[in-house]
């Protein structure tokens, strides 16, 4: 098995290149869900939360309510890494044993971890191989505001927390341009696929 790390900034594009990676038969781990996982009340960082943000935080039936949760570490830095120390490791550790399962039951398999932060995060370095999405601002900004309901002030805001992309650039084994027409991603997706698979079987 190969493991795959595919990351990319705000509205680039993750989600569209993850699908067509399971499609052609990647197993697909999407860290945002282990995210919402480890916050559940059966979760590895749901007591942390709750302990350190107190009980406003949840809602009548006793889950986190994630919208009061990000109020509070959206507008405080300190805040949000506090978070951060109680979900990133948590969410770390669902990925290994996820991973650990597509071994066993697939052993040659190509798995794929998609997430936004990878490279900040310095999870980067278990992978295999590294797939960046990429296209340019402007693009970024006319998907976050159809897509999410967003101004184009609020995208940007956004977009200003982020590792510049030239940086993460310098990371990236591949580097998807998700700018151009729909096929002629997915071509390119299609490419790196067959290049994965054949490194997969070389082993």
């Amino acid at each position: 098995m190969i493991k795959v790390g595919l990351t990319g900034g705000y509205a680039s594009g993750k989600s569209f290149v993850a699908r067509e990676l399971e499609r052609l038969g990647c197993r697909l781990i999407y860290a945002d869900q282990l995210g919402h996982a480890v916050l559940e009340p059966n979760g590895e960082a749901y007591a942390p939360t709750v302990e350190a943000f107190g009980p406003d935080i949840l809602a009548s039936d006793g889950s986190i309510d994630r919208k009061k949760l990000g109020a509070i570490v959206f507008q405080s830095p300190e805040q949000l890494e506090t978070l951060s120390s109680f979900v990133h490791p948590a969410v770390f550790r669902l990925e290994e044993r996820l991973l650990s399962e597509f071994a066993r039951e697939h052993p040659h398999t190509i798995a794929v971890i998609e997430a936004a932060i990878l490279i900040e995060t310095g999870r980067y370095q278990v992978f295999d191989r590294l797939i960046l999405t990429a296209c340019s601002e402007e693009v970024q900004i006319a998907r976050g505001m159809h897509r999410d309901g967003l101004t184009r002030e609020q995208v940007l805001a956004r977009l200003s927390k982020q590792m510049p992309l030239e940086e993460k650039k310098r990371y990236a084994d591949y580097v998807i341009d998700t700018g151009g027409p729909k096929e002629q991603t997915l071509e390119h997706v299609r490419a790196i696929f067959a290049e994965l698979k054949a490194l997969e079987q070389a082993r």
